[in-house]
């Protein structure tokens, strides 16, 4: 800006011909326009979460519903700590497609009952999450009998940087499709209005072979669709991450736009694993969409294995660590206007961090 400093002084001495003040307004735009361009959208939430880095336990009470995931160690809810805290309204547990569903269309909800009943004897309440994609190439979380050439196999590999790291239920087979919406049709006619919400898991799936990303998409909305008709009473909630074929913001598509926009125009709650603040790949996607838009259905943000070390899928055990409990939560009220978040029960943090920030009186 200083090249227009000694023009603009200059101007007002010696009255320069009157098409000077134009190529001065110009050039004033022209640069200023120049630095816009240059300026990273990618980084345009990079900071956010330093207004909230002051914030201290006790975590206050803010309206969010926290529910403590145990992905699938259900049987670790029975006598846990949680149970004793008000501050926590549930547990949200996950329970694979292929365990509930041994043959096709005969089902056993047993321990999803089991687990039901015991956190409604402590007065609280059980969140469902659905698996049907594993990250664990060992895994399968997919009925067998849809692993067949009638179903193409049923399921699919999925890789991360050439590397198979997980398996898919093929969500864009109409004949899985069809199978899921029976399934989930039979879960709610056992459990709407009884627990407290549902959730599919997360759309990212790494790289498929063949995967056509208009296909894939239509398929997450016709279950989310499918999730809903089952579910009326309950909270509904798609996870909606990431989307192959598109990178925000430099490659956007509209694809996992128009999965939250046909959330809320059907009343499927919105949201995703991993609430990372400093992470640009998590921030410019799901946050950003639960940030800039206005939404009437829940939202949903979810803490899981790493989340507090700020990483994601890290099982590592670290002695001493920044708690960032405080913080996480309160962007996750502040920032992202959530209604739900989901607390990993990961070891030590979730005894060292969380519940000294949820158990204290000072509320």
């Amino acid at each position: 800006m200083k090249y227009f400093t000694q023009p603009l002084l200059t101007l007002k001495t010696k009255k320069k011909p009157a098409n000077l003040y134009l190529i001065i307004t110009l050039s004033i735009f022209s640069t200023t326009s120049l630095f816009s361009q240059n300026k990273n959208p990618a980084e345009k939430y990079s900071n956010a979460y330093k207004k909230y880095e002051a914030e201290k336990c006790p975590v206050k009470e803010n309206g969010i519903k926290n529910f403590v995931y145990f992905s699938r160690d259900r049987e670790q809810i029975k006598d846990h700590p949680f149970l004793n805290i008000p501050q926590f309204e549930g547990a949200q547990i996950m329970y694979s497609w292929r365990d509930l569903e041994p043959e096709k269309g005969k089902y056993n909800f047993s321990i999803i009952k089991e687990d039901y009943e015991y956190l409604r004897s402590k007065g609280k309440k059980l969140f469902i999450q659905l698996q049907d994609a594993t990250f664990d190439p060992n895994y399968n979380a997919t009925p067998k009998y849809l692993l067949t050439d009638e179903y193409d196999g049923g399921a699919i590999e999925f890789f991360e940087e050439g590397k198979a790291v997980g398996w898919v239920a093929k969500r864009w087979n109409p004949k899985v499709q069809q199978c899921f919406a029976t399934f989930l049709e039979a879960l709610g006619k056992e459990f709407d209005g009884k627990i407290e919400g549902i959730n599919l898991q997360e759309t990212a799936i790494g790289t498929v072979k063949n995967l056509n990303p208009e296909q894939y998409v239509k398929a997450i909305k016709a279950n989310m669709l499918s999730m809903k008709k089952a579910f009326p009473s309950s909270t509904t909630m798609q996870y909606a991450n990431f989307i192959s074929g598109e990178w925000l913001p430099w490659e956007d598509k509209g694809y996992l736009r128009s999965i939250y926009k046909y959330g809320e125009e059907i009343g499927v709650g919105l949201g995703g694993p991993d609430l990372m603040v400093k992470k640009k790949a998590q921030l410019n996607h799901a946050l950003t969409l639960m940030h800039e838009e206005k939404y009437t259905v829940p939202l949903g943000i979810a803490i899981q294995d790493g989340n507090y070390l700020g990483e994601t899928g890290n099982t590592k055990i670290v002695q001493k660590n920044k708690n960032i409990v405080p913080m996480l939560s309160a962007f996750a009220k502040d920032f992202l206007k959530v209604n739900y978040m989901f607390w990993v029960n990961q070891e030590p943090y979730f005894t060292r961090d969380v519940i000294p920030c949820f158990s204290s009186k000072e509320q």
